[in-house]
């Protein structure tokens, strides 16, 4: 039963860091491309990049949060 609710945890840990990010990245695009552009084409597009770089940074997260860090692996024979 306890690893069941872990599970819970990790799912409800991943859906709150996705939603965060996808918010701060989607708003700190917004304002960026308020600031730095005119086109409303390239504010859009600066919006869409953002949330691209949002969601694609919790989904990484949330892979080192469901199979763990990846263990380092042990240098091969003839390598410094």
């Amino acid at each position: 039963m306890a690893k069941k609710v872990d599970v819970n945890a990790k799912w409800d840990a991943c859906l709150d860091l996705t939603l965060r990010r996808f918010v701060y990245s989607s708003l700190a695009g917004a304002f960026g491309g308020l600031l730095f552009f005119r086109s409303p084409v390239t504010r859009w597009a600066s919006i869409a990049f953002a949330t691209g770089v949002g969601v694609g940074s919790a989904y990484t997260e949330c892979s080192h949060i469901f199979d763990g860090s990846p263990t380092q692996s042990s240098p091969k024979d003839g390598e410094d």
